[in-house]
């Protein structure tokens, strides 16, 4: 009898599941330095506008999404048909990928508001309350029973990432800013975080209940979030490009953060095809402490304390906890029925997976 995980798609014999989740995590701590840089380097003249580094965002991820069709399918003019038929044959399909891209425009929209509002402090720690309505929305839309382990290793990592994020005395920063609304900043940040959980919810589900190519998928989303991008840039920064030009201030590193945008598009995609949406906000938690970790080392921009190694020890708990389960030196400890019923959930969501 072929067990679950024998039947999983390996890349080199290790599963795709950790295969691109550690490529989150790796992509999303080059990105985040390599945007640093680019806002923070001296140029000469004018900088780049973060509205049109988005829109070739979404024009490079709809390239590289076709040539891995081409790839997969061997044959340029299949893959042209392939991409025709479901974007002229196929309208209804077309609309649920039009959903999710929808939802993360609304997103970036709600974080530019909450980013007015509240400080970056109280921004970071607020906004990773989206562990946890990804968790509720996957319990509710996809009917995941994630069971009590899992759920104390939701909260587990939320109170060590908050953690992590806190303000440092003398570089703490205002909690509001001059002429900001706090109420203002938190219903947008809040509802940021509804909207999060609820497109990676969707788009998981699309991913995975449907036959369609992963690359297939990504080029519905890249076609539509370019459309949704090159009309966003001209109505945030519509003057701007019409006196200084659409690629004002590029550079090789700018590029190179378009790239790291791009690639990042598809590895979230296989995460979640191959794992799921929670088990992406892990990701994105140990890429946070990476973060820190090399912003203290290289830039000199950070400086671990009791909070940053005690969070980090969460968020690490957290993940093994969530990943492996409960050890059995805790579970010898528990009383013999709550033991038996944390086994039982474990047991029924192996087989499920």
């Amino acid at each position: 009898m072929v067990s679950a995980s024998d039947s999983q798609p390996r890349c080199m014999g290790i599963p795709m599941k950790w295969v691109s989740l550690l490529m989150l995590v790796g992509q999303t701590v080059s990105v985040v330095f390599t945007m640093r840089l680019s806002r923070t380097n001296q140029v000469d003249g004018v900088r780049y506008l973060n509205t049109t580094a988005v829109f070739f965002s979404e024009v490079m991820k709809l390239i590289c999404s076709f040539c891995f069709l081409w790839h997969e399918e061997g044959s340029l003019t299949k893959s042209c048909s392939i991409v025709r038929m479901h974007l002229t044959q196929s309208p209804k399909e077309v609309l649920k990928v039009s959903v999710p891209s929808l939802l993360y425009t609304v997103q970036n929209n709600l974080l530019f508001i909450s980013l007015s509002n509240l400080s970056g402090a109280v921004y970071q720690v607020t906004y990773q309350l989206k562990i946890l309505t990804t968790a509720l929305l996957s319990v509710i839309i996809l009917h995941k029973e994630l069971g009590l382990t899992k759920w104390a290793a939701l909260f587990m990592l939320t109170m060590g990432v908050a953690l992590i994020q806190l303000p440092r005395g003398s570089t703490s920063v205002p909690t509001t800013p001059e002429s900001g609304n706090a109420v203002v900043g938190l219903a947008a940040v809040l509802s940021a975080c509804v909207t999060s959980g609820l497109a990676g919810v969707y788009l998981e589900n699309i991913l995975k209940q449907s036959s369609t190519s992963i690359w297939m998928r990504n080029i519905q989303l890249a076609l539509f979030g370019a459309i949704l991008a090159f009309i966003g840039a001209f109505v945030q920064d519509g003057n701007a490009i019409l006196e200084t030009g659409f690629l004002q201030g590029y550079s090789p590193l700018v590029w190179g953060v378009i790239t790291l945008q791009a690639v990042g598009g598809l590895v979230v995609a296989a995460v979640l095809k191959y794992a799921d949406n929670i088990l992406k906000c892990f990701g994105n938690a140990v890429s946070i402490i990476l973060s820190c970790l090399l912003s203290a080392s290289l830039l000199n921009e950070f400086v671990p304390d009791v909070l940053f190694v005690l969070g980090t020890l969460l968020v690490l708990l957290a993940t093994s906890l969530y990943s492996l389960g409960a050890p059995s030196w805790i579970m010898a400890m528990l009383p013999n029925s709550f033991s038996m019923k944390v086994q039982q959930q474990s047991s029924s969501k192996t087989v499920e997976t």
